[in-house]
């Protein structure tokens, strides 16, 4: 015996069907164009710590980014494969960096990460990621992770659902030394890149 016909629930990262199609910002970095780090000590993109990920980040067509990071031997999780929670870092901040696009400030709302293949250490991951959907403060987006090259197989993807925040939210949650020494960077520039993306 079958029960009522019902719809199947709609996942989190599921947009419902309002959501609009993302638009690129007018001053959006060009097709192309490295975006740089955010801040200085951010484990994913920052070059201030030895052991973090470096992370490359190239704007893209429409609302996409690509990225790149060698897996190094601190990254391990097995011996000589990457650690699971960094390969999700990884795409995180990559989609975290499609907030440049936009011009919008927002924080990982959810994240669902696939873990396909090992990615061992030494390996370059290339990270494709792209908003999908907008809808009020949530950006859907979603990324791959390929080894062997940018065309090569999918090791790693995610789904993601990213909300819009004030830079309010930066201040008042972090720790008040970083907080400070941010603000008060004499680089203007770097100063307002620190609090401009996920974290």
């Amino acid at each position: 015996m079958s029960g009522p016909n019902r719809e199947e629930p709609v996942g989190k990262l599921t947009p419902p069907p309002e959501a609009t199609a993302p638009v690129r910002h007018p001053e959006a970095p060009a097709p192309g164009e490295i975006i740089g780090a955010h801040y200085e000590y951010c484990f994913g993109c920052g070059p201030g710590l030895g052991h973090g990920l470096h992370l490359e980040t190239r704007a893209g067509e429409g609302v996409r980014v690509r990225a790149e990071f060698t897996v190094q031997p601190a990254h391990q999780g097995a011996p000589g494969l990457a650690h699971g929670g960094v390969l999700a870092t990884a795409l995180d901040e990559t989609l975290g960096s499609l907030g440049w696009l936009l011009r919008t400030i927002a924080v990982t709302g959810r994240l669902e990460t696939d873990f396909l293949r090992p990615v061992p250490v030494g390996t370059v991951l290339h990270i494709d990621a792209e908003v999908t959907a907008v809808h009020g403060r949530k950006i859907y987006s979603s990324a791959v992770g390929r080894t062997g090259g940018p065309e090569g197989p999918v090791a790693v993807r995610a789904d993601a659902l990213f909300i819009e925040v004030k830079v309010d939210h930066f201040v008042e949650n972090g720790r008040n030394e970083e907080i400070r020494a941010a603000m008060d960077d004499p680089d203007q520039l770097r100063r307002v890149r620190a609090f401009e993306v996920n974290p």
